[in-house]
């Protein structure tokens, strides 16, 4: 197999001989898979052999291009078919193990960290001395540190390893549903007498920072000795990650030769001493630049743990897995009721995932400032004039609601929407404008179903009737045209698919919705202003796979328990798209 440079969509080619090629034009992936010729005593074995090939490739593509599981998987069974293989075998193979196999099978790659990790919550908590008698305000007693382990308990959150957070970063694999990572630095004696007796009391992993120049001595108050560090490297429950040689006040400041010893002699004295593998690195103090990220990588290390004490960020936060970001003890609180693990990735292109409790965030990508409501189930409502989206849903049970789709101005009270819709609320199906359907040919119809939600290209000779709409989905509760394509399958969109519609390059604020690779429902709006195009290119890395924008400009509008999150009044309009809670969806 062999891994080039390509260009843009998606594609497949057969090329001259036994050679089949596959092409993601949309993330500048081409994969070649080569097949020599094979004695025919030998050819029963090819299935099976391709099938790990095939395999193999899937999880490159996840971890290493960032190529989401869903089209991987479809771009291997591609691949399959074209060189013969019994496909009716392979494609469901590829569809049941991927999820399972494909972590396990691709090498974290900590140079980004995946779309829909970014979407998660994952808390990695620092400690550093555990003491009865606090020296210091970073310092916490073992009773403290016992109460916030019960905290934990009895709030169901699941310590995770490195591991398992290495690889979640680098695929977008969910994690448990609370899940919390706890780091101690610097090789206290308080960490073998306090804390290794509490994590094997709970059962929880704890990751240990140690700077080698501290052990065995009476550096820096409290040491471990090294035999005490022996017995909790050989603890299952404990990993051990390198914190340098010195523990230098500023690794930036130092000489490239300096920094590349203080890196590679902690890693190499542990593991010649204690007998593991060191995969992480923790920086001193959390100071780091460019140059010394780069080191930490050519030294071999998977992850890096860093220290903003500025603005504590959760994992997925982090700008890449060299600079994992931590929260302090004292952000304890905050940390555990955010923590999240993410939703389960949907393989079937058309699942959804509506069991997903509702979940407020704000992301800030690029200069662009989004305001993102996720989980639970959508709904649409059809008002019978124009109102604020707060009063269409006041006393509805919706958890949060954004504007629709487009609407006929010509009129202060009206109602009629430029395409056809049906809304859950009055279970009316109105047909669109007839002067409009030309214009709005191609755009995407919006369709809700208690179990699934299409996004198909509008065309009234079609979709201008509930019967037409019943027949692409037999059980619609909710309809709609919207404005335009923004992401469709993960791939962000050009300008040409918003055909002549005005306004695509203005600067806007913009309102969208759209599910996830996890197949939930996310609905959101920009408190800044950008083009369509921009905000498409910015949703696809967010971790949308579908994304369709409503109506944006002065219409832009959200609500999330009932308060506005825009900052202007926004035009009213007689339609929303809403979420409601699992459970009301029911």
């Amino acid at each position: 197999m062999k891994l080039t440079p390509w260009v843009r969509e998606w594609g497949i080619r057969k090329t001259a001989g036994s050679e089949a090629t596959a092409v993601d034009r949309s993330n500048s992936v081409d994969v070649t898979l080569e097949v020599q010729s094979v004695p025919r005593r030998r050819q029963n074995l090819l299935p099976g052999l391709m099938a790990i090939a095939l395999m193999s490739s899937t999880a490159v593509l996840v971890a290493h291009y960032q190529v989401p599981l869903r089209r991987s998987i479809d771009l291997m069974t591609q691949a399959s078919s074209t060189l013969s293989l019994p496909k009716d075998e392979l494609a469901p193979a590829l569809e049941q193990l991927a999820p399972v196999l494909v972590p396990y099978l691709a090498a974290p790659n900590t140079s980004k960290i995946h779309s829909m990790a970014r979407l998660a919550k994952v808390p990695v908590i620092m400690y550093h001395d555990v003491l009865p008698e606090k020296e210091v305000f970073f310092d916490i007693t073992p009773d403290e540190l016992e109460a916030q382990f019960q905290r934990l308990q009895a709030e169901g959150l699941t310590p995770i390893t490195m591991d398992q957070l290495a690889l979640h970063l680098s695929t977008g694999l969910a994690l448990p549903p609370k899940p919390v990572v706890l780091t101690f630095d610097d090789g206290y004696a308080g960490h073998y007498h306090h804390v290794l007796p509490l994590l094997r009391q709970y059962g929880y992993p704890g990751v240990f920072s140690i700077y080698t120049e501290k052990i065995g001595t009476d550096l820096g108050r409290s040491s471990l000795s090294w035999e005490q560090l022996r017995e909790m490297a050989a603890e299952p429950l404990v990993e051990i990650a390198a914190h340098s040689v010195t523990h230098p006040e500023d690794l930036t400041a130092l000489p490239p030769d300096q920094i590349r010893a203080e890196l590679a002699d902690s890693k190499r004295i542990l593991e010649q001493t204690l007998g593991i593998e060191v995969k992480d690195f923790v920086y001193p103090i959390g100071k780091y630049d460019d140059a010394v990220k780069q080191l930490v990588q050519e030294a071999g290390y998977r992850l890096a743990l860093a220290m903003d004490v500025g603005e504590e960020k959760f994992a997925g936060e982090s700008a890449d897995g060299l600079t994992v970001e931590r929260i302090g003890f004292s952000g304890f609180e905050r940390a555990i009721a955010l923590a999240y693990g993410g939703a389960p990735l949907q393989v079937d292109r058309h699942a959804v995932n509506y069991r997903q409790p509702i979940r407020f965030e704000r992301v800030d990508l690029a200069d662009a400032e989004f305001v993102l409501v996720m989980g639970g189930k959508p709904a649409t409502f059809h008002a019978n004039s124009r109102y604020q989206v707060q009063d269409i849903v006041e006393g509805t049970g919706a958890i949060a609601a954004v504007d629709g789709g487009f609407f006929s101005m010509e009129l202060l009270d009206s109602r009629q929407m430029i395409g056809p819709v049906l809304s859950h609320n009055t279970g009316e199906f109105v047909q669109g404008l007839e002067n409009a359907n030309t214009s709005i040919k191609g755009r995407p119809l919006v369709l809700i179903g208690p179990d699934a939600a299409l996004f198909v290209p509008y065309d009234a000779e079609q979709h201008n009737t509930l019967t037409g709409i019943q027949a692409i989905l037999p059980d619609v509760t909710d309809a709609f045209v919207a404005a335009g394509w923004l992401v469709d399958d993960g791939i962000p969109q050009p300008a040409e698919r918003f055909g002549k519609m005005f306004g695509v390059e203005i600067p806007r604020h913009r309102a969208f919705w759209g599910l996830d690779w996890a197949g939930q429902p996310i609905i959101g709006i920009t408190n800044s202003r950008h083009s369509a195009v921009e905000i498409g290119e910015l949703l696809a890395r967010i971790g949308f796979r579908y994304a369709v924008m409503l109506d944006s400009g002065a219409s832009t509008s959200l609500v999330y328990n009932g308060d506005s999150y825009v900052g202007f009044i926004p035009r009213p309009v007689p339609h929303a798209v809403a979420l409601f809670a699992p459970e009301e969806a029911e």
